[in-house]
This record gives structure tokens, sequence and C-alpha cells, in this order.
């Protein structure tokens, strides 16, 4: 057995710094050096194996054991879930109707400002509610661009619109992740990460009109900005809250839809038609979606939204009382992970060896089972299905590997007592840490380009450090989460998918300058946020 060790070296500062150790390299090996994240990845995890066992003394069957444990996690729920994602959204291009998604929001205005909202905005937020990790801003900058956008812009664009989901996507992975790594309630994470990120959501649309347009589009379109913005964060929070939180990004974006479709329709009732806004004029604008969108018969645009309508049903079935529920309670499994014996400095058992196996309610079987749905209805032959799994597979493989030594790393860091000692010394901020609490997940994000990663990285650790503080755990960590995903608008995996997908390959630096400012303001009102939430002024938000 291994009892967990905070202070190996008698000093709190040099303690950290030895703790930290892992994710500077990890981080400076993505951020500087600009390696490959599956390789900095790896020599993190090797740089975290080796502190643990010679610097914190910790066995090596159980830091290996530690480390598999993570590993598994990171594969099952995280990378299950990828994979039956990315496989929906290859059984929609193979039956073209992913492309009719698209053109079906551009039919719904004839100023690219507000059609470029409601497809980087909304409809990016329910690609990311099944795949995140990218996939949104690659979707999303191709429809901007076909709209007759500049590249740069429409590169920007799409990065930015995708940090108002970021929290809750993959169907609520960067939840469930901080849920493992800290031994909060899942429920209770998802509730306190809605009471911030909504606020900040709602900001989203007034800083994509800015990107479009200037303050000439912020000038003509803004009441499109707040009722997009207002829906999406209603949305965010009810699911979250009271429904939820795996479902809260598609409940989000379709509250917001539904919202800027009814202002539209006063608007066409009050005074006809309204004219076409400044930007992107002509090329490829709204006029060639908005056609194909007409043409297209009304059973293809319901196919084409049938992912999203089978993922919400089987999450209803599966997570709220009845017979269904309950037997898929019943077929989950847990158990201690074999050979891994840890307790904590006071000699109470830590509750992140045992391992949750609910394998028949998880999102990624659901997603499965969605998937199977879709091609049926798609009339996508069982022979290209299997195909697209297999690319969907193939896809994902340096992501799922990536995410396996992320996970790696984050448990041997908990398990050792590393990240107690990085959160016994940020103790020290006193009552600023909460000031300052959302930057960590911001940077962590940027850097790897996941709130899922960043959380794992980073949960535990802002956790050890408010209960040294005496601020709230649950506080603590979802504001790591939502300071992330304001990270998810300069990451560099993201730039480069950005500036790839519109051809803009070698720009990225172009279209961080253009957002960058931008992500530190939003990130900015969250920090003052969640400080206020830790004061008698908004404590009352904290659950």
């Amino acid at each position: 057995m291994y009892r967990q060790v905070s202070d190996p070296l008698g000093h709190p500062a040099l303690a950290a710094l030895l703790a930290s150790t892992p994710l500077l390299v990890l981080l400076a090996l993505l951020g500087v050096l600009r390696l490959k994240s599956h390789w900095a990845a790896l020599a993190g995890l090797a740089t975290a194996f080796l502190i643990a066992t010679a610097g914190y003394g910790m066995p090596l069957g159980q830091a290996a054991d530690g480390a598999l444990e993570g590993a598994a996690f990171g594969l099952f729920p995280i990378v299950w879930i990828i994979l039956g994602a990315v496989w929906i959204n290859r059984l929609q291009r193979a039956s073209g109707h992913f492309d009719l998604i698209g053109r079906t929001f551009s039919a719904l205005s004839d100023d690219v400002r507000v059609q470029a909202v409601l497809i980087a905005f909304c409809f990016g937020a329910m690609i990311e509610s099944l795949s995140g990790f990218g996939t949104p801003i690659a979707v999303t900058s191709l429809i901007l661009l076909g709209l007759g956008l500049d590249p740069l812009k429409a590169a920007a664009v799409a990065a930015f619109a995708n940090t108002a989901p970021a929290a809750f996507g993959s169907v609520g992975n960067p939840i469930q992740t901080l849920a493992k790594v800290t031994s909060l309630p899942g429920a209770d994470l998802g509730a306190m990460v809605g009471r911030q990120s909504a606020v900040i959501a709602a900001l989203v649309p007034f800083v994509l009109l800015l990107l479009l347009d200037g303050r000439r589009g912020l000038r003509e379109a803004w009441p499109v900005a707040l009722v997009a913005g207002l829906g999406f964060a209603v949305g965010q929070f009810l699911c979250s809250n009271y429904l939820t939180y795996q479902l809260t990004d598609l409940a989000a974006s379709l509250t917001s839809l539904a919202a800027v479709v009814l202002l539209l329709r006063v608007r066409a009732r009050g005074r006809g038609r309204g004219g076409r806004g400044g930007v992107g004029r002509g090329t490829g604008g709204s006029g060639t979606g908005a056609s194909g969108a007409e043409r297209a018969p009304r059973r293809e645009v319901l196919l084409a939204f049938l992912p999203y309508a089978v993922i919400t049903a089987l999450f209803a079935l599966v997570s709220y009382g009845g017979p269904i529920a309950r037997f898929v309670k019943g077929r989950d499994v847990s158990f201690p992970w074999p050979g891994l014996h840890v307790v904590s400095a006071t000699g109470r058992p830590v509750a992140v060896t045992t391992f949750d196996f609910g394998w028949l309610g998880a999102a990624g079987t659901l997603l499965l089972a969605t998937g199977v749905l879709t091609a049926l209805a798609l009339r996508v032959p069982p022979r290209r299905a299997l195909r697209c799994y297999l690319d969907a597979l193939h896809q994902i493989r340096w992501a799922a590997l990536t995410i396996a030594c992320v996970l790696a790393l984050s448990y041997l860091m908990n398990l050792s007592g590393m990240a107690f000692s990085i959160g016994a010394w940020l103790a020290g901020l006193g009552g600023a840490f909460a000031l300052f609490s959302g930057f960590t997940g911001w940077f962590g994000v940027a850097l790897t380009g996941s709130d899922t990663s960043s959380n794992a990285l980073f949960g535990a650790m802002q956790v050890s450090a408010a209960q040294h503080i005496g601020l709230s755990p649950l506080l603590a960590a979802a504001t790591t989460s939502t300071g992330g995903v304001q990270g998810k608008a300069v990451a560099m995996q993201n730039l480069v998918i950005a500036a790839s997908a519109v051809g803009t390959y070698g720009r990225e630096g172009e279209v961080l300058r253009r957002i960058i400012g931008w992500s530190l303001a939003v990130l900015t009102v969250l920090c003052l946020l969640a400080w206020l939430q830790s004061t008698p002024v908004l404590g009352w938000m904290v659950p």
C-alpha cells in the first residue's frame, strides 16, 4: 500500500516545482517546441512516472497500475465517446445530409453576419455537443468560407465561436473527466459550470459580430447577438442545472437557434425581409445556400437532424427514472483497480482507485446505437457504414493515444500526491486564488487544445488548493473548466485546424492576433465572476 506524500522535499515551494515538472515538460513541448501532442503527452507521462517513483517514493508497481487506470479511463469512456461522434459525422457526410444542415441555416437570413452567427455559434455548438476536439471549427469554417467570408475571418470566427459550448462538449466529456479526477459529483460540477459558462457564452455572439464587421456589425445586428446569446445562456443554465449536463450543448444550441429564428420571423412580418448586411456580399453567400435548402424535401431536412433527436431521446431514456433507466443502471460495474492500493496522507482510501465501467449507459454506447439507427435511416449501406467506422477509428488514433497518456499522467499526479503539492503552494495566494483560478484552465486548454485534457491535468490541483484556503472545491474545479473554454480560441491545435480548413495553413499567427485579445477580455470577465462567487456578493450561485 502507498500512502500519499504532499511535501517530499520538506519545502512547499520546491515540492510544488518538482510536482509541476511533468506539466512544464508537456506544455513546453507543445507550446514552445510545437511537438505533436501525442509525443508531448508521452514525454510528460514518462517524466511523471520518474518523479512519482524517485521523488515521491511511489512503488513501481503502484505507479504503473495508477497510470494504466488513467489510460483505461481515457479510452473508456472518453475515446469511446469521440469514436461514436466522429462516426455519426462521417455517416452524415457519406449520405450528403451534413451539407444540407449548413444550407438550412443559410436559408434563414440573407444577412451574412446573421448566417455566420447561426452557423458558427448555433450549429457549431450542435456539432460540439457530439464531437468536440476541433471538429466544429473545421466544419463551420468551411461553411463560412462558402458564404463568401475572407478565409482568415472565417477561421477566426469559427475558432472563437467554439468557446461557448466547450465546457460541455462531446456529451459532457470535460465534466465527466473533472468529476473523476476530483471525486466531486458530476451533476454538481455541471450545475456550477452552467452558472458560470452561461454568463460567458452570452457575450460570444457580440464578439463574433465585431470580428465579422467591426462596430458597424455590432450597431446593425446587435439584436441577433443579444437573442442568440441569451437563448444559449438560458438553455445552457436550465439543462445543466435541472436536466442532465450531457445534453447541455444540444439544448443550448437549439434554444439559441429557436430564439434567433423567432426574431427573424417577427422582423420579416413587421417590415418584410431585411436587407443584406455589409459582410461577404455576393460570393458564395446566402443565395446558393438558401435555394439549395428550399429545394430540399422536408423529409431530407428532418433526416439530416435525426442523429441529434435520437441521442436526445436515448439520453432521456437512460437518465431519468423508469424501467429502462433502472435496467441500464443495473448493468453498471464498479471495481477496485487490480493491484492499486493507495490511501491519502491521513490514511483514507482514495476514491479514484475505483474504476467505473458503466458500459451500457455510457455516452459512447448511446452514440454507437445512434450511429446504427442513423445509418439505417439515411440508407447508408452496411459495407459503407463499416468503412466510415474504420475511417473514424483511423482519424482519432493519435487523439486516442494523447488522451490515454494525458489521463495516465493525471492519475499519476493525483495518486502520488503531486497534485496536492501544487495545491498546497497555490493556497498561499489566499483569497486571490479565486480571482486567478480561471487562468489556470485557460492556460491548460490554450496549450493542450482540450478542456477535457486541461481538467484532467489541473482539476485535482485546483481542488486541493481550494481546500487549503477554505474556498469551495466545487467553485475552484468549475472555474478551471469554465476558464478553459476561452483557451480553445487560442489553442495552437485549433488554430491549425481552422487555418488548414480554409486554405491558409501557415498563417495561424494572423488568426491568433485577431482573437487573442477577445479571449483574454472574456476570461477577465469570468475571473471577476468567479471571485465574486467566492464572496457573499454572489456566493449564493454556488450549489
